[in-house]
């Protein structure tokens, strides 16, 4: 059977090509399982937590007794009140008793049978029931509830987990479960921010026994090479395989889903355009990028999730925008409620200590997200859409010509502008400019590790030519001359003999206009505004 790449579901080796997790097990089961830890495997949508407890099943399964549960076959009606989440739960853990070959394990199967008809059942009385099969089991059992979130805002599992923390820290004197795993996008810590009004929501929780889960669970570079070499031994496409993971993962930072979909794409949707009619020229660095493109036009639900989430919680997309277009700095603070909900969906995380996008992929969605919310009001992307016939010739992308134009219609529309509203939206006007001149064709993203209040690079691809623009306010011929320096660096990292630079200048004398400057073998072109 030939094996793919899957974006669906779990994973399994023998039917997908998928990042080998023995390191991930093993780490699990020595710093967590062996300890008789209760923790939480919270990550957001895609990020493989299906697949690592499935696997995880396997692996443990000659040492300990592993009962595995999903809460997504449970409805509303089971959590309606104790008596029928009692019954819903009872019948589920018979069937993953049922199958784990335990010894003895028909006699608990009846006792908990009980509680699958009463219609008056208590939790209290099925603890009994657990605890009494956790002290006569030949095998410490670990139990693992696999989507737990859905259970999320009903009060009724708040009172599971309650008895749960009551048994962990008795468990000498009422024997439990060796480890439970739970897993699910959300922190168990936040559930309450469910179950209550606006005004009483609290973070607390009884699952305050749980332990800190610190593995990473994203791609690394060689486990992306790793995986692609598998593929690779099968198909003979040629390609690099450690050039392909790195640009990979510079696109993902290793989020699982979007490492496979790229791979997927390449895989069997590449060969059927025009340009990539073989595996060895789908396999190169132009079918990455045509990969990501159509990556962020597909209506995904994990990008379904991010704009819901976005309409959700507007103090998080106020945080995006800020950083996106502003160039704002927020320092990393888990108690602040849209950093902890932006980090635990998966869409931002704590780099150097400052709140960052999770990967590139994210935020160029986030881009065009919020960029086509305006752009059909925007008076500066509407003249690029009138003009966009100048910008192209013999199929190719003039930027020459962009900044040129560009200088022109901003004077046009915001040269009456006072000077905050252009340094604090100066960078969005831009990317509403570009936006329809290379859509369809190109693809833009944002070099992260420069932007800041001051400073944005922003690399274009249209048909595998790049072009590299850096974005900077104003501050003096020193720093203008400087940011010369640094974009002629740049284009060194990225073997290119010619970048644009486009400034914002507030200065009253300012001359305004496009130049050339050569800086040794260096072409800069700057567009000044």
């Amino acid at each position: 059977m030939r094996r793919r790449f899957n974006i669906t579901g779990s994973c399994s080796p023998e039917r997908h090509y998928m990042v080998r997790l023995d390191e991930r097990l093993k780490k699990i089961k020595e710093d967590y399982v062996e300890d008789g830890s209760y923790f939480v495997i919270n990550r957001g949508r895609q990020y493989g937590k299906t697949t690592t407890l499935r696997s995880l099943k396997k692996y443990l399964s000659e040492a300990y007794i592993v009962l595995s549960l999903d809460f997504q076959e449970l409805g509303t009606e089971e959590f309606a009140d104790a008596a029928a989440f009692t019954s819903a739960f009872a019948k589920m853990f018979m069937r993953s008793l049922q199958t784990s070959g335990v010894s003895g394990s028909g006699e608990f199967i009846e006792s908990l049978a009980v509680f699958t008809e009463k219609k008056d059942s208590r939790l209290n009385d099925l603890f009994v029931c657990l605890s009494n099969l956790c002290k006569n089991s030949p095998r410490p059992i670990v139990l693992m509830i696999d989507e737990v979130d859905s259970a999320s805002n009903n009060q009724v599992f708040i009172e599971f987990l309650a008895l749960f923390r009551k048994y962990y820290l008795n468990r000498e004197e009422m024997p439990i479960f060796h480890s439970v795993i739970l897993a699910g996008v959300y922190d168990i810590k936040n559930l309450k921010l469910k179950l209550r009004p606006e005004s009483e929501h609290q973070y607390n929780s009884p699952w305050n026994i749980a332990a800190k889960f610190k593995i990473d669970m994203s791609f690394s570079t060689d486990q992306i090479a790793a995986m692609l070499a598998e593929y690779e031994a099968d198909y003979h496409t040629g390609m690099e395989i450690h050039k392909m993971a790195e640009e990979i993962y510079q696109y993902t930072s290793g989020y699982p889903v979007l490492v496979s979909s790229i791979c997927k794409y390449i895989d069997e949707d590449l060969p059927e355009e025009d340009g990539f009619d073989d595996l060895g020229k789908a396999w190169t660095s132009e079918g990455i990028t045509r990969a990501v493109k159509a990556i962020l036009i597909d209506n995904t639900p994990l990008f379904g999730s991010m704009i819901r989430h976005l309409d959700e919680y507007p103090a998080m997309e106020k945080m995006f925008q800020a950083i996106l277009f502003e160039g704002n700095i927020f320092a990393y603070n888990p108690d602040t409620k849209e950093i902890n909900l932006a980090c635990m969906f998966g869409y931002a995380v704590d780099r150097g200590g400052n709140v960052q996008i999770a990967n590139r992929i994210f935020e160029t969605r986030l881009y065009n997200y919020f960029l086509s919310e305006e752009e059909l009001s925007s008076a500066i992307g509407n003249k690029a859409k009138r003009d966009k016939c100048y910008f192209i010739h013999d199929g190719m992308l003039d930027m020459d010509v962009v900044m040129k134009k560009f200088v022109e219609h901003f004077h046009e529309i915001y040269g009456d502008e006072n000077t905050s509203f252009v340094e604090k939206y100066g960078r969005k006007i831009f990317l509403l400019y570009l936006r329809p001149i290379i859509n369809g064709t190109g693809n833009y993203y944002i070099e992260a590790q420069t932007r800041d209040e001051r400073r944005t690079d922003i690399i274009v691809d249209y048909l595998g030519e790049q072009f590299i623009i850096e974005l900077k306010i104003w501050h003096g011929n020193e720093y203008n001359e400087r940011g010369e320096k640094q974009l002629a660096g740049y284009l060194d990292y990225y073997h290119k003999d010619k970048g644009y630079l486009l400034s914002f200048n507030f200065n009253k004398k300012k001359e305004t206009g496009v130049k050339e400057i050569v800086l040794g073998t260096k072409t800069v072109i700057e567009a000044v505004v």
